[in-house]
């Protein structure tokens, strides 16, 4: 068998499995202006990679919730050393940190703990009075940002005005983190285990659960008869479901190999659902955030680099179907 190729070996481990590293940083911005992290507006800037699904979540809502003028967004590149993480290189507009004038994001990670050796992730959210990172696990950012801002926030953005229809609403709460466990196990980390699989028996163990779980939530979205995952309004489920999907047939389908089905030809409620939020630039998105946090280059030269293939798929055209 031939030797695995450098860019999967980096991400894989020696079995050929990919495994994702927890998060490091944990803490918790809250409206209690006594808490260790209080909501304040200009405090907290959020550290992302365009090309990245976990750090897309968090733009995401940052659009949705309209938190542009509260929460500072830097965008970094992926950097072409291996090991070295992300870097700012000028092409989406800093080039350097605009707060330390910081090259790496490791220099960030390290002056919020010079003993840190962990991996450099995106999102960050750095706080800039206590010179540190709150945190760096997208899910949980994305919750801080659904309503511990919403003091400086117009009525009819803020979660406490919107009852039973908000993003995380109580009566959903225990379907809505059911969905959330399957979906990142088998499909938002799903394509990565794939992906980055250095193995032809990893590679196989991993790419079947992916469209099993697809066909799961073609047969859920089928029988709720519903343009969203859990009713008529968009939930966190949509969200973390969102930001893979919309890579999966530019980027995942050809180049991660999760190549059995593709989501525009054989999951029409799937597929449905997705150019319902891409294309929707309503109050309900306010204003387009699904749409205009995405970038499908990005997704394609990206997740190309990272695999090492040298040359980049053009297809499939178009990038997304009209609605």
């Amino acid at each position: 068998m031939a030797a695995p190729d450098k860019g999967k070996a980096l991400f894989a481990d020696s079995d050929g499995q990919f495994r994702r590293k927890a998060s490091a940083f944990r803490d918790f911005i809250s409206a209690d202006p006594s808490s260790k992290f209080p909501a304040e507006k200009d405090r907290y800037v959020l550290y992302i990679h365009i090309g990245c699904p976990w750090a897309h979540r968090t733009n995401i809502v940052r659009s949705l919730k309209g938190l542009e003028d509260t929460i500072q967004l830097v965008v970094l590149d992926a950097s072409e050393q291996p090991g070295r993480g992300w870097h700012f290189s000028g092409e989406r507009g800093f080039e350097k940190d605009p707060l330390y004038g910081f090259k790496w994001l490791s220099e960030l990670y390290k002056k919020a703990d010079a003993s840190y050796e962990g991996r450099y992730l995106v999102p960050t959210l750095w706080d800039k009075k206590k010179e540190t990172i709150v945190s760096n696990e997208s899910s949980e950012i994305i919750r801080m940002f659904y309503s511990e801002f919403d003091a400086f926030l117009p009525e009819h953005l803020r979660e406490s005005s919107k009852g039973e229809k908000g993003l995380f609403p109580t009566q959903l709460h225990t379907e809505i983190e059911a969905m959330n466990e399957w979906v990142y196990d088998k499909i938002n980390n799903g394509v990565y285990k794939t992906g980055f699989a250095s193995s032809q028996e990893a590679y196989e163990e991993h790419v079947h659960p992916i469209f099993k779980s697809l066909d799961r939530l073609e047969s859920h979205l089928l029988e709720k008869n519903t343009p969203y995952l859990f009713g008529d309004f968009i939930t966190e489920a949509d969200i973390r479901l969102y930001t893979t999907l919309i890579r999966f047939d530019v980027a995942y389908f050809t180049i991660f190999r999760c190549n059995l089905k593709m989501i525009r030809y054989e999951y029409p409620q799937l597929h449905e659902w997705l150019r319902r939020l891409y294309w929707d630039e309503s109050e309900k998105t306010n204003g387009g955030a699904f749409k205009k946090t995405v970038d499908f280059q990005s997704y394609r030269v990206g997740y190309a680099k990272a695999t090492s293939l040298p040359v980049v798929p053009v297809g499939p055209k178009p990038d997304i179907l009209p609605l």
